[in-house]
């Protein structure tokens, strides 16, 4: 298990954030990049925020990074499956950008539960609900390393 390290390579970075963004450009040039995550994600752009959403799989994904894939568990229940994948599509219309939510190695049916609630709320609410779950797994991600 890992402290939070004071410096980060843009590809150790890249891997927490599953890919290579502005946003993680933006944190390799800094000394303690995800203690200051949250500072560097208020400014950025709406565009590079949307772009940094977007590099995470969707939930229930077939296709996911070793990492997500781990996170997500294999519970797959087709009907959960079905469901999650319906109500992704709804939130992406919706909001413009992938759900993305600090799974915690939570089942997908509860994970069900927070996607349903999150549609209910506005757009302005769910990009900084979702910026700030997107900082929590990158955390996670390096604390489990």
């Amino acid at each position: 298990m890992h402290d939070i390290p004071r410096q980060l390579t843009v590809d150790e970075l890249a891997e927490l954030f599953e890919g290579r963004t502005v946003l993680v450009e933006e944190l390799a040039k800094r000394e303690d990049p995800l203690g200051e995550a949250r500072e560097v994600i208020a400014h950025l752009s709406e565009d590079d925020k949307l772009e940094a959403l977007n590099a995470h799989p969707a939930i229930g994904a077939k296709k996911l990074s070793a990492r997500s894939a781990a996170e997500q568990g294999d519970d797959a229940d087709p009907v959960v499956l079905t469901e999650l994948s319906y109500l992704n599509q709804v939130y992406e219309e919706k909001f413009g950008f992938r759900f993305v939510v600090f799974v915690n190695r939570r089942p997908k049916a509860q994970i069900l539960e927070v996607l349903r609630a999150r549609l209910e709320r506005t757009r302005e609410q769910e990009l900084d609900t979702a910026v700030e779950e997107l900082v929590a797994i990158a955390e996670d991600r390096w604390r489990r390393s």
